[in-house]
């Protein structure tokens, strides 16, 4: 595999940072409840910076665990749940408490990094999902598909990046 392009990410102070190589898995917004949840949990650390886009999702770049890496700062990373018993792990940077990505104890094989932490040029926005969740007052605009759950479509594109790392491509 190429390890290029390159996409760069950095906390707000910069004292992490994260490269990410090739395409992504997919860009997306997410209004799940947990989303909301790790979010209201992350920007209340002192100093944070804010999670949720204006519209109460949460921006994620997904991209294959084997396509994405910390270059620097992995010791200033610190793991928060929901709850103990959570398989999800919101990562933050503990230096300025800048939500960083999202991984799993076990099983999935991407990493959701938070887009707003992502320079350069971005790939463009794909979906929304689980929209049901969304504020009431919302009013989503028409640039992308969104959806009240998950979509076939963004299953698919998770099931095909998991074939592909098998493979080696």
């Amino acid at each position: 595999m190429t390890r290029s392009p390159i996409m760069t990410a950095t906390c707000s102070c910069g004292g992490v940072g994260l490269k990410a190589f090739g395409r992504p898995i997919v860009s997306n917004v997410c209004y799940c409840e947990d989303c909301q949840k790790g979010a209201d949990q992350i920007e209340a650390l002192p100093n944070a910076c804010t999670v949720r886009d204006p519209d109460g999702g949460t921006a994620y770049i997904l991209y294959r665990k084997d396509r994405i890496e910390c270059s620097k700062g992995a010791e200033l990373l610190r793991s928060y749940k929901l709850k103990e018993t959570s398989v999800t792990n919101r990562v933050v940077a503990a230096c300025c408490n800048s939500a960083v990505f999202m991984n799993f104890d076990k099983g999935p094989h991407w990493v959701s990094a938070y887009r707003a932490r992502f320079h350069g040029e971005l790939p463009p926005l794909q979906l929304r999902i689980c929209t049901r969740s969304k504020p009431d007052s919302v009013v989503l605009p028409d640039d992308v598909p969104s959806h009240r759950s998950y979509p076939s479509r963004f299953i698919v594109k998770l099931l095909a990046s998991r074939v592909a790392m098998l493979l080696g491509r």
